[in-house]
């Protein structure tokens, strides 16, 4: 198994914390949300890597390079002309699904304690294109699955609307996407558009002919990193927690 960080985001939600910093370098623990992500997943055997850039990319690449490439084999799919969303830069970075490897995509600001092993055997053995790392915890959003939990739609609950793989459907369960999915080395081939383009929209399209799946993760850990209070809060665990 290897990853993909997706680490090219604006991080407008943290306001001023990321005029003049990318996202991915905030610190979290005194240790820079990039470099905290490698690390967990090195400790869970990935050795091979390639991160998006785009907001000061170059202070991403910097960062990886004085420190050492983390001792494993980075690369860096360089989005700094034009920012193509979660959906075009798994596009961009196709190349990288080359190879007999399942493929982990993992947000750069989520921090999570997701049994990979688990997630690997479970995603070989569900002959799945791609499985989504969902949880139960209240989202304004939501991923819709049916029995099976195969992909049946997205919902924007708070204000009632819906985007479906086909026809709408009344019997569904709700799950909060987690920001992490393990996808079949054909999976980027597979993608429907390009350009631009969100993952989830190319998802509910392509669960028309592929299993997309999701896997309900209920592990203690699982923290979005995305403003500053829920640095914060992750900040309380990890230090309660060493």
């Amino acid at each position: 198994m290897k990853a993909i960080i997706l680490a090219a985001g604006l991080g407008t939600r943290m306001g001023e914390v990321t005029r003049d910093k990318p996202k991915a370098l905030v610190q979290v623990n005194g240790v820079p949300m990039l470099g905290l992500l490698i690390e967990r997943l090195k400790k869970q055997g990935i050795k091979k890597f390639m991160v998006n850039v785009h907001h000061f990319g170059d202070q991403v690449i910097n960062y990886i390079e004085k420190n050492g490439r983390f001792g494993v084999d980075i690369s860096v799919s360089d989005e700094r002309n034009e920012l193509l969303d979660t959906g075009g830069a798994i596009l961009k970075a196709r190349d990288f699904f080359h190879g007999d490897e399942h493929v982990l995509v993992h947000n750069v600001d989520v921090l999570s304690d997701v049994n990979l092993i688990k997630l690997l055997n479970d995603h070989q053995n569900s002959d799945a294109l791609a499985s989504l790392v969902v949880r139960k915890r209240k989202s304004g959003r939501a991923l819709l699955f049916d029995g099976d939990m195969q992909l049946t739609g997205w919902a924007d609950l708070e204000n009632k609307k819906y985007k479906w793989v086909n026809v709408p459907v009344e019997d569904f369960e709700t799950f909060a996407y987690s920001g992490i999915y393990l996808a079949t080395p054909s999976f980027a081939e597979k993608l429907p558009f390009t350009g631009c383009f969100s993952i989830i929209d190319a998802l509910l399209k392509m669960a028309k002919t592929e299993r997309i799946i999701g896997w309900p993760d209920a592990s203690p850990v699982w923290f979005d990193l995305g403003t500053k209070e829920k640095i914060i809060a992750a900040e309380k665990y990890l230090k309660s927690n060493k």
